[in-house]
């Protein structure tokens, strides 16, 4: 199978592209490596591999750039990993969001459609749920509000999705995604910003009283999680949570990241941020019967692994 992973020089991109090679796949990469955070982190992502691979430096926002990639290559299936990411920064910039995550969406769906693409994958996310009472988060739930514009965006894009997988014949597997950590994690994320922090003795921010819970999730679980979606021959179109299933809070999570690096976190108190969610926490009942997904770190062997490659990277 030829697969085109856009975002794929991105922190679970790369990842995934590193296994679909191993399995024996072709890949395609589409990324506009843009300064959301230091390109040159993207590059080194896919270094080790780079030879192998196709990559194209495209913006999904350029309809024209984005047809011409599907006239030049040849795709089985699309992973669409890229988008805009982060609750907070789309508050300040929703406009940009939308032309990515909606938009850009949008041009990935037609160029599929048009050029007989048989499977795309959609990397949702945890925040569509917003405040939902329901715990554990089921995708049976009928969602009814968002919290941020990150969070509409990604509810935006699946139903872009199903709306063309029920017109075009499209098999889309949608992936909600919850809280991804683990080596080469995005540096704007907490658990790098923490210890990145705390290992140079700087204070970490801590928004609210440290009672918000996640449910973290290995990337090497997400990874199996997506590998099996691109497989995946149930419903034309299908949406499963990708999450551990087990929460931590804030507050411990920091004293966790402090016992792994052997420091204490100096902590500067501030209040909750708009845009942020009270708690996520997935039921993957759906996804292990029906994607045989298996996650098998906990968090508790998820972040040591974390903070050894974090301190190596870091010397």
């Amino acid at each position: 199978m030829r697969v085109l992973v856009t975002g794929g020089a991105g922190f679970i991109g790369s990842h995934l592209v590193e296994k679909l090679l191993t399995g024996g796949h072709e890949v395609v990469i589409l990324d506009d490596f843009n300064d959301f955070y230091d390109p040159q982190i993207k590059h080194a992502n896919i270094a080790g591999f780079a030879k192998d691979i196709t990559v194209c430096h495209v913006d999904l926002r350029d309809s024209e750039s984005v047809r011409n990639l599907f006239h030049h290559e040849k795709v089985d299936a699309i992973a669409h990993l890229a988008a805009r990411a982060g609750v907070r920064p789309s508050i300040q910039h929703p406009r940009l969001y939308y032309d990515t995550n909606v938009t850009g969406t949008l041009h990935l769906l037609e160029a599929a459609r048009v050029t007989g693409v048989e499977r795309f994958v959609f990397a949702s996310s945890s925040s569509v749920y917003g405040a939902s009472k329901t715990i554990p988060f089921s995708e049976d739930e009928h969602l009814t509000q968002t919290l941020s514009p990150y969070a509409a965006t990604k509810v935006a894009g699946e139903f872009l999705c199903s709306t063309y997988s029920h017109l075009y014949n499209l098999r889309v597997v949608a992936l909600r995604y919850f809280t991804v950590y683990g080596p080469r994690q995005r540096p704007d994320l907490a658990i790098h910003q923490f210890a990145r922090r705390i290992y140079a003795g700087q204070p970490i921010d801590q928004f609210g009283d440290g009672t918000t819970r996640r449910d973290y999730t290995y990337i090497d679980d997400v990874i199996g999680g997506t590998l099996a979606a691109l497989h995946y021959d149930g419903p034309l179109f299908d949406i499963f949570n990708v999450g551990e299933s087990e929460t931590i809070q804030l507050k411990d999570l920091i004293v966790a990241i402090e016992k792994a690096l052997g420091k204490r976190a100096k902590i500067n108190q501030l209040p909750e941020q708009p845009g942020d969610m009270p708690l996520t926490c997935a039921d993957i009942s759906k996804a292990r019967k029906l994607l045989g997904y298996k996650p098998t770190t906990p968090l508790s062997d998820g972040l040591p692994r974390f903070i050894d490659w974090f301190v190596r990277s870091a010397k």
